[in-house]
């Protein structure tokens, strides 16, 4: 079921993820999952979704995940590390990505990223640190 509240909050904050046609599942500090749907204009030959694709949504995703786990009086984050491991291809369906924070600092917060097929596969695992502004 599609959380409008989250959606709206990854549209308006980062508007290239409604382009990607990302839809937000369930949006909190401990955990934050999104999805987008195979669509042949954002595969690479073969009908594959395209690594970037999927790197965007974990980041998009993770940062939502870090954005709510600021500390109090702070008032966004940036990425300055991400970290990617693709283990699967997508080439149907959706691939739906998963965010919790690791650590959730002053100055850094940790999230940890995984983005499953619809079969529940692990497609890629991703790490990044956002830097608390």
């Amino acid at each position: 079921m599609s959380d409008d509240v989250g959606t709206k909050l990854f549209h308006q904050s980062m508007p290239f993820t409604e382009r990607l046609g990302v839809e937000v599942l369930e949006h909190g500090p401990a955990l934050v999952r999104s999805r987008i749907a195979w669509d042949e204009s954002l595969c690479t030959l073969g009908g594959v979704v395209h690594g970037g694709v999927l790197m965007s949504l974990a980041d998009a995703n993770g940062a939502v995940c870090a954005y709510l786990n600021l500390p109090e009086g702070k008032q966004g984050t940036t990425t300055v590390e991400s970290k990617t491991n693709f283990v699967r291809a997508v080439r149907a369906g959706y691939a739906t990505a998963t965010s919790t924070p690791l650590h959730a600092g002053r100055s850094f917060i940790v999230v940890e990223t995984e983005i499953r097929d619809d079969a529940g596969k692990l497609v890629a695992k991703v790490t990044q640190t956002q830097a608390v502004l």
